[in-house]
């Protein structure tokens, strides 16, 4: 290998050596002026020096897309519009799940939590980037092993701890269903390259070992991204897990986990998909299973993030939708709403963060009644991120689902799953605007109970990180033409 090769790594993998540096500096600075200080103050302090290896991470990837284009590491990662959407993409909701930690309830070991977070960021980034088996499924497991531990880490809870236990044995049973298809994908092509093995499976007509081992991918995916009926783990998880940790776990892993496997099962976006796109009939099953248990469910739960966990369900079933169409549609309807989706749900957390701050419940929707009144700035901010999951103009998540059904209908209209699919998602978004507005209702009509009643103090950090969260979700919806144009 040239010195002009080992240049060109070190400056592709840069954002990742920076997000690494970054988990050691907080964890040495935490060790050695963390005893002085207030564990909230501790904690603010990791937070911000999270934040700053976030952004130095970002600046990064920026830099890096200039003289970096095509395969890089001997084809293991890619260089291309998508994947620096991704990996800019993951910082973005990683920088608000910090800015969420600023206002959650203080940690016993803040430092450890965001040096964990930081590492999660490092192989999701990567994980945007690979056009390799074998560096997606490192990359993944880094994300995966983090994010359980995340999951769990509030040991004193039994909550959390469940949490982690069963996001853990559900990722345990995905990594199994991902190795059995890649080794059979692998023994097919011979190649671990994903271009090799999309030219593998398209020279010839699908073998049945080919679709076995498309479905098996597919439904490893399916665990991944909390889709019906693989999404037992899903309400658990964002029920039991710290605030911050759900947002990451809700907004950044599904960017990167559907950007990944899009890439996998569709290579080629503007070419008919490998393998005579025998796992079209499979993902058309899960998305509209997931359309309707996620939304359907979502009525009957009163704890607001088993609410949020059954709409991620239901949002993973357009997600699927979008992966269908990416041989007419390109990828910008898929990495739009992945985007504008974990922004919304980011902020949706960040807020009942903010509520428990001082060791007050924020689970139940009785929980919101008259935050209006104790908050009208996090009020406000709940109703703008409520708003725009729920798909409500001129918000960003309008305009997601909007690209997304206008795609799959312009695909032979209703004569094509994907149109009928599309039928069905708009149905379950009208399905979905009660239980949002459920929650809208508790934050915003219902006056608060005796003793409730209390005045909510908001930070300065928490204000900045959710009205960012806020900007976003407008700006995306009223100028989102850039952002697609990039991805055409």
């Amino acid at each position: 290998m040239d010195p002009s090769q080992y240049s060109q790594l070190f400056q592709f993998f840069l954002p990742e050596i920076i997000l690494l540096v970054g988990a050691l500096v907080v964890v040495t600075m935490d060790l050695t002026f963390g005893k002085i200080v207030s564990l909230p103050a501790r904690q603010t302090l990791a937070a911000l020096g999270g934040a700053l290896a976030v952004l130095c991470a970002g600046a990064a990837v920026v830099m890096a897309n200039a003289p970096l284009a095509g395969p890089v590491f001997g084809g293991a990662f890619r260089v291309d519009a998508l994947a620096l959407a991704a990996r800019a993409g993951v910082l973005l909701l990683t920088l608000l799940a910090l800015g969420a930690l600023t206002g959650a309830r203080p940690q016993r070991h803040p430092a450890e939590f965001v040096a964990i977070v930081l590492m999660a960021a490092c192989g999701l980034t990567l994980m945007g980037a690979a056009a390799n088996l074998l560096a997606a499924f490192l990359s993944l497991e880094l994300a995966s092993l983090s994010l359980y531990i995340l999951a769990g880490i509030e040991k004193q809870t039994p909550e959390s701890s469940e949490a982690g236990l069963k996001y853990f044995f559900a990722g345990a049973v995905s990594s199994a269903f991902l190795l059995f298809g890649f080794s059979l994908l692998y023994g097919i092509s011979g190649s671990l390259g994903v271009p090799d093995i999309a030219a593998a499976l398209s020279q010839n007509p699908p073998a049945p070992l080919a679709t076995v081992a498309l479905v098996m991918v597919l439904v490893a995916f399916g665990f991944k991204a909390a889709a019906a009926p693989f999404h037992l783990w899903a309400p658990d998880a964002y029920q039991g897990a710290p605030a911050p940790a759900a947002a990451l776990i809700a907004s950044a892993s599904k960017l990167a986990g559907f950007v990944f496997f899009a890439r996998l099962l569709w290579p080629d976006f503007t070419a008919p998909a490998p393998g005579g796109a025998a796992w079209l009939p499979a993902a058309a099953l899960l998305s509209g299973a997931s359309l309707l248990l996620g939304n359907i469910a979502a009525l009957a739960q009163r704890n607001v993030r088993r609410i949020l966990a059954y709409s991620a369900i239901g949002h993973a079933g357009v997600l699927l939708l979008a992966v269908s169409i990416l041989g007419s549609a390109g990828a910008a309807p898929l990495y739009y709403y992945a985007l504008t989706y974990g922004i919304a749900t980011a902020g949706a957390f960040g807020v009942l963060a903010a509520l428990e701050r001082k060791g007050a419940p924020a689970q139940n929707l009785r929980d919101l009644d008259g935050l209006r009144r104790r908050s009208p700035f996090l009020a406000a901010c709940l109703f703008v991120f409520i708003l725009s999951l729920a798909g409500i103009p001129p918000l960003a998540g309008f305009f997601g689902k909007f690209y997304v059904f206008a795609a799959a209908l312009s695909v032979d209209a209703l004569a094509a799953p994907a149109g009928r699919l599309s039928l069905l998602a708009i149905a379950m978004s009208a399905v979905a605007l009660y239980y949002y507005l459920l929650i809208l209702k508790h934050a915003v009509v219902t006056l608060p109970a005796a003793g409730n009643d209390a005045p909510v103090r908001v930070p300065f950090l928490v204000r900045l990180s959710l009205a960012i969260v806020v900007l976003l979700l407008v700006a995306l919806g009223l100028w989102p033409q850039p952002l697609l144009d990039f991805l055409a």
